[in-house]
């Protein structure tokens, strides 16, 4: 069914984009929510795939968030 199908690959993405967060110390809840507050727009599914095979880009957009939030405090 392909309904089951892009559920399974959300969730995939989601624990992906989540265990490559926590290395940086932020929740995927978190991360996401940064990333919507900042206007940063990049689906799941970028996000994970950046996560597994760019982490230096993905460490960048992480950064990026988090100085970010500290200056809007």
């Amino acid at each position: 069914d392909i309904k089951v199908k892009k559920r399974d690959f959300r969730r995939l993405w989601q624990v992906k984009i989540g265990a490559a967060s926590k290395a940086f110390g932020l929740s995927y809840n978190k991360f996401i929510f940064l990333l919507k507050k900042n206007k940063i727009e990049l689906n799941r599914k970028t996000l994970a795939q950046i996560a597994q095979e760019k982490p230096e880009i993905f460490n960048k957009i992480v950064e990026k968030v988090k100085a970010k939030n500290k200056n809007s405090n």
